[in-house]
């Protein structure tokens, strides 16, 4: 449970997929040769801040990857541990799963630290698995088991974006309107927002699965190599969401102009019927002498029957 001063998670880790719940107190003396211990902070506390700049031992390089506000997934080899980034979904209550949180690490034989700002429901999941004697044995399982949280987590959102198009592609064909541009426009934004961190992240898997590092084993490479294979399907159903997006978004954009010109075009028919119309009032309506039929008692009547011949003989040569 998280403390006052950024303490969320610490955990002695037994070997047999357990652990002992840690203090601040018990972190500051303990030595480096009572095996691997794991200790989950929230950056933004300045106790943290300065516990990894003056007790951790890290270099600050580490130290600054550690609480920057903004990072991107990658995988960095520093000395004899490795410095990663990678990001999860959004699965806090309210929040947008495509607004991705990020989890910063690095990690040693003996050690592992990880820094992040909101909630991260994988890490949680790691939590229980602890306190259930289900946990991971050592460092390299607990890398590989939060990779493989944070990627399954996402297959529900990827889902969702599948269902969404599907339901946005048959609104279109059943001859949806206007009203459906938005949510195409939203979807798109969502495809993006999640794939601009999604292509990375791969590259970061994929580099920590063939780092040198001795206590990664040959289980936990397969293992992030089955991570990073997810990421990859996944990156390929974004782009399929996104292609199937904008085809539905063009198809939208093409029935939209058919209906426009076709309202154009009656539009136009009408203004055809009426201009000599217009004309011949307006020419018969000039204050000036000499206006035919001007003294006769028929000749409004005689007017209006030219103008019904007139607008008859437009309507048999547009139909023709």
């Amino acid at each position: 449970m998280e403390t006052s001063d950024g303490l969320i998670y610490a955990y002695q880790l037994d070997g047999k997929g357990g652990g002992n719940s840690l203090d601040w107190q018990a972190i500051e003396t303990m030595s480096s040769d009572q095996g691997p211990t794991w200790l989950h902070l929230d950056y933004t506390h300045e106790h943290v801040h300065q516990w990894l700049k003056e007790k951790s031992g890290l270099e600050s390089i580490i130290v600054d990857a550690l609480i920057a506000d903004e990072t991107r997934p990658r995988c960095e080899v520093i000395r004899d541990g490795l410095l990663i980034c990678l990001r999860g979904v959004n699965s806090n209550p309210g929040a947008d799963p495509e607004d991705m949180v990020s989890i910063r690490m690095f990690c040693t034989s003996k050690r592992i630290i990880t820094t992040r700002k909101r909630k991260l429901l994988s890490v949680s999941d790691i939590v229980t698995a602890i306190e259930q004697g289900e946990g991971p044995d050592d460092i390299g399982t607990f890398i590989a088991m939060l990779a493989q949280r944070l990627i399954d987590r996402m297959a529900l959102v990827i889902t969702e974006l599948d269902d969404r198009i599907d339901a946005l592609e048959e609104e279109v064909l059943a001859g949806g309107g206007q009203e459906l541009q938005h949510p195409l426009l939203e979807l798109r934004r969502e495809i993006l927002k999640l794939r601009r961190y999604l292509s990375p992240q791969r590259e970061a898997l994929y580099r920590m699965q063939n780092e040198k590092v001795e206590w990664l084993s040959t289980d936990d490479r397969l293992r992030l190599r089955e991570a990073s294979d997810k990421v990859m399907r996944y990156l390929e159903d974004l782009d399929a969401a996104k292609d199937r997006a904008s085809v539905a978004n063009e198809a939208l954009a093409n029935r939209l102009a058919e209906q426009m010109n076709s309202r154009m075009y009656v539009l136009s028919l009408v203004a055809a019927l009426f201009l000599p119309l217009g004309f011949l009032t307006g020419l018969l309506g000039i204050n000036v002498g000499g206006i035919p039929l001007a003294d006769d008692p028929m000749g409004f009547l005689e007017v209006v029957i030219i103008l019904v011949i007139l607008v008859g003989i437009q309507v048999f040569v547009f139909m023709r």
